[in-house]
């Protein structure tokens, strides 16, 4: 086995590294005066609303720990519903809970059961800032729990999967779907045991799987082949992606997608700061389809594509041809 990969290697793969990504993606192309847009989940959700984008309706808010009192009341009627932290990163802290038993305890998504008192100490440390980027004093919102789509029924683990879709100035560069792991509790996030499998732009059709940095090509719980399924409503995933950019102005920017049983593709949240691992998840690099994005959005400078025309800006030619020809640019 290749242990070693020179970085000359590195280079003709299209790998993009951390430096690359802090310095020319990062940097450049998201002004720190747009970061709240994205950083505050609140924010992002009445951003989306008003652009006419579906988001997972949102049931109530915690600011304070006096407000705490009120959490009773404000779950009197739901038994399903999902508790995030506002400014909170890489799915810390939070939970989902499915349903409620006669004793007034929460069921969550692993089936575990969860009294009022220990929720609300829940609350109580998200406010304190035990989950928030920084260690900041945070705020508590209580959303809509996305129902399962059957589309994932045997491809998950209990928990709900997203699609990740990285947007480069506006058009899709890079794809995966995280899907939910016993090893993650549940929750479809990477650095808690998710699994990342790449999704092809064009196709929409999942390919190869990375889990705890590994490869692999079966689900470990389901033993279901992780490539060859189409992702519902791709297409509209695509276009929602593209028009997030129009929301942000962020030129590096991470979608978050989920897909509900009742409603479509619905936005979860934004990221200004996307992590690299959907690289190992498609077994390709970032750099080349950066690139070759640049040359496409230089040839069309004096008339600008609209949303839905970056969401498919690789129709034309094809990925694979516009890659190769950014490669041979150099």
């Amino acid at each position: 086995m290749k242990r070693w990969i020179s970085p000359r290697e590195l280079h003709r793969l299209g790998i993009a590294g951390m430096n690359q990504r802090n310095g020319e993606y990062i940097a450049k192309l998201n002004p720190r005066s747009r970061y709240p847009l994205v950083d505050d989940k609140i924010l992002t959700k009445e951003l989306a609303i008003k652009a006419g984008v579906a988001v997972p309706e949102l049931y109530g808010v915690i600011q304070t720990h006096r407000d705490i009192r009120s959490l009773g009341a404000m779950l009197q009627d739901k038994s399903s519903f999902v508790i995030k932290p506002v400014h909170g990163s890489g799915g810390s802290g939070i939970l989902v809970f499915n349903g409620k038993d006669d004793k007034g305890a929460y069921r969550r998504a692993n089936g575990r059961m969860m009294s009022a008192e220990a929720l609300a100490h829940h609350v109580s440390n998200i406010l304190a800032g035990a989950y928030s980027l920084g260690g900041r004093p945070d705020t508590a919102m209580i959303e809509q729990r996305v129902e399962f789509s059957q589309a994932f029924e045997h491809l998950s683990y209990q928990g709900v999967p997203d699609t990740r879709i990285i947007v480069y100035r506006g058009c899709p560069a890079m794809a995966m779907i995280r899907l939910p792991t016993r090893h993650s509790d549940g929750k479809a996030n990477l650095h808690q045991g998710a699994i990342g499998t790449g999704i092809e732009l064009e196709t929409g059709l999942t390919t190869s799987g990375v889990w705890l940095n590994q490869h692999i090509t079966h689900h470990p719980d389901t033993e279901v082949a992780v490539a060859g399924h189409a992702i519902p409503d791709w297409d509209v995933q695509l276009r929602l992606s593209s028009r997030c950019y129009d929301l942000t102005e962020l030129g590096y920017l991470g979608v978050d997608l989920v897909l509900d049983a009742n409603h479509g593709p619905m936005l979860l949240e934004l990221n200004a700061r996307p992590g690299l691992a959907i690289q190992i998840a498609n077994q390709e690099g970032l750099h080349w389809r950066t690139r070759a994005i640049d040359h496409w959005l230089e040839e069309r400078a004096d008339n600008p594509p609209t949303a839905d025309e970056r969401a498919h800006w690789f129709a034309e030619k094809g990925l694979r041809r516009l890659v190769k020809e950014a490669l041979e640019r150099g």
